[in-house]
């Protein structure tokens, strides 16, 4: 107000044509302000569950730090609301006044319901709406005129229906992720040469993979069992290029009586083939039994002596007297269901062995399962074998690996989950013969094993630690590099000499001074984890050579390079490298009581970012010049704030 008094009181500087347009600028960018704040606050009503945006009042305008929101230049462009258990209506109308709105990020909530109708912001270029519980078809119209949408994902949630048609068509689309849904039918025809980051895995969708998407990875096709064609290895029927079936050649009639003649000498032929071997039956039954014994592919003796045992208990195990046939305690009502003997007669492949026993793939009708043996189990009686065994059947979620079906003998014990397509994280990250794992996908685990490391604390709040068995080769990553995490919450059960030796594999101070088991074990085999993740080395080995966190420490006050050079990374991602860098340390403290709450540790995890900003929304507001400097490694690590 002072300033348009003295305005007023001076003719000559209000004569002033660039005063003037800068008072009508400093005017406009206050009116932009209010109106945004009021667009914002009208769009928070129409959420619940809204705690996470206290911040969020009339008294600061939003680019004052509103928590979420994303501004340049006094205006938003970008709505980043992730990780705040939000749900309720997404109010798109109101957002589409947001005129100057670009990105919109909604990953990680509870949002129901079918998709929300974005065609009226034809402007955005990137919409980020995983991991929450939105459902229904989306209408083939539902992107219509998006013209400039670059980055689409809608991974896990519950999808159904056709792929929109209209995603092919959009022009700039550079990412789209749709796995993890339940979506069914044919792959549109993309032909967008931009596109790099596709994924449609573990889907319903059947047919022939468009030849424009061939170059992809096979991986972004798993888990659609009636997809063919490449990248993937299951070629496609003769006639998948068939239009329909709706023309068809016409063969004379000469060819179809000779094709009869045939046909019927042939049957003929196969009758008297029939005749032939049902008169040698009662000779060949009891060698056409062993023959089909000899026939099945066996992995290993140890599997043999395991089918020879299982034989025995069906022959005798039933108080009835009757052969018992199953064996196995299935604990998921909906998965397919099989017998001992069937799974033990499955080919098999040995993936691994260990203290505890081995782990095995077995192809079981058309479906891989893993089956791990456990030898050090013999202490636990029946009863409460199974009582623990059913409540870890209870765990549902998407980075905890559920299993399926065990089954219990007093001197072994089996634990059948299904197969994981890209193995564990420890063979993506040492063994030769696995790609390099990028800092993307670095990330994207880091992330995925902290909440499915909340869950189970929250979930088995009376084991100590709810995990205990955290490495690299217990994370185990499906076809979209998403981990699971396997062997949790095995200690009450196995052998106490055994857990003590071999449980716990990143071992804590205290627990290699006492032995004494805390929740911040758990903690500490996370950090350990993330260093692992981020350096390279085997966390395993170096525990036996160089505390892995001390190494580290050391590395970083003497500036010596410490990320896993395969890991790759723009120097964008150099800061969140380095605040992930010092999550884990922390998580390493020698002192139980000063490593961070594992919900603390999860939520300092999730800020991270791929990149330090968005570059196709960053380059619209800031120059070349705005860009961060890089420094030297210690002086980015002593900067950071966690």
């Amino acid at each position: 107000m002072m300033v348009q008094r003295h305005v007023l009181s001076e003719p000559t500087r209000s004569s002033s044509p660039i005063f003037l347009l800068l008072l009508l600028f400093h005017n406009l960018a206050v009116s932009h302000s209010q109106s945004d704040a009021q667009l914002l606050l009208k769009f928070k009503a129409s959420l619940r569950n809204t705690a996470a945006l206290a911040d969020w009042t009339p008294s600061q305008p939003p680019c004052s730090g509103w928590k979420g929101v994303l501004c340049a230049s006094g205006h938003v462009w970008g709505l980043q609301l992730e990780n705040m258990g939000l749900h309720g209506l997404i109010d798109v109308e109101t957002l589409a006044k947001l005129s100057d709105l670009r990105s919109l990020s909604f990953k990680n909530n509870d949002f129901q319901g079918s998709l929300p109708n974005l065609t009226r912001h034809g402007a955005l270029k990137t919409v980020f709406l995983s991991n929450n519980k939105f459902s229904g078809e989306i209408p083939d119209t539902a992107f219509y005129g998006m013209q400039s949408l670059k980055k689409l994902h809608l991974a896990n949630n519950k999808f159904t229906g056709a792929i929109p048609a209209t995603l092919a068509t959009l022009p700039r689309l550079i990412e789209l992720t749709l796995q993890d849904n339940e979506f069914e039918g044919q792959i549109p025809n993309f032909r967008q040469q931009g596109l790099k980051n596709f994924n449609v895995s573990n889907n319903r969708l059947a047919g022939q993979i468009p030849q424009s998407l061939s170059h992809l990875d096979a991986s972004s096709f798993y888990g659609n069992e009636a997809l063919c064609g490449a990248p993937l290895d299951q070629a496609c029927p003769s006639n998948a290029d068939d239009k329909g079936g709706s023309h068809h050649r016409r063969f004379p009639e000469t060819t179809i009586a000779v094709v009869a003649i045939l046909l019927g000498a042939a049957l003929i032929a196969l009758l008297g083939v029939c005749i032939f071997f049902v008169c040698r039956k009662k000779r060949s039954q009891q060698g056409g039994a062993s023959a089909s014994a000899a026939a099945t592919p066996a992995a290993t003796a140890d599997l043999n002596e395991m089918e020879r045992g299982a034989g025995a208990a069906a022959a005798g195990g039933s108080e009835s007297g009757k052969p018992s046939v199953r064996l196995l305690t299935f604990l998921k009502e909906d998965s397919e269901k099989f017998d001992m003997q069937e799974l033990l007669k499955a080919s098999a492949e040995v993936l691994g062995s260990s203290v505890f026993g081995s782990t095995y793939k077995a192809g079981l009708n058309g479906k891989k399962m893993t089956v791990k043996r456990f030898k050090h189990m013999n202490q636990v009686s029946k009863e409460d074998f199974n009582e623990h065994m059913r409540r870890l059947g209870r765990m549902s979620h998407q980075n905890v690996q559920p299993i399926v079906a065990f089954y219990y003998k007093k001197e072994e014990k089996l634990l059948v989950a299904e197969f994981a397509h890209n193995v564990s994280l420890a063979a993506r990250l040492h063994a030769n013969d696995h790609p390099s794992l990028d800092w993307a996908t670095r990330l994207k685990i880091v992330k995925g094993v902290a909440k499915g490391l909340l869950y189970l604390h929250n979930e088995l709040p009376s084991l100590t630690p709810a995990h205990g068995h955290l490495k690299a080769s217990n994370v185990l990553l499906d076809a979209a590099f998403s981990p699971l995490l396997t062997d949790y919450g095995l200690i009450p059960i196995v052998n106490k000499e055994q857990a003590q030796e071999n449980m716990v594999a990143y071992k804590s101070p205290e627990y290699k001074e006492t032995g004494k088991l805390t929740k911040k074990t758990d903690v500490w085999s996370f950090g350990y984890l993330i260093l692992e993740i981020l350096t390279g080395k085997s966390g395993v080995e170096q525990q036996a050579e160089v505390d892995l966190a001390a190494w580290v420490e050391t590395a970083v006050a003497d500036d010596t390079p410490v990320f896993d050079p395969e890991m790759g990374g723009s120097n964008h991602g150099q800061g969140e490298m380095m605040k992930l860098l010092k999550i884990g340390l922390s998580c390493c403290q020698a002192d139980a009581d000063s490593r961070p709450e594992i919900r603390e540790v999860v939520e300092k995890v999730e800020e991270i970012k791929e990149k330090e900003f968005d570059e196709d929304f960053y380059s619209s507001y800031a120059s070349e010049s705005d860009m961060r400097s890089s420094r030297g490694l210690s002086d980015d690590f002593k900067s950071i704030n966690i």
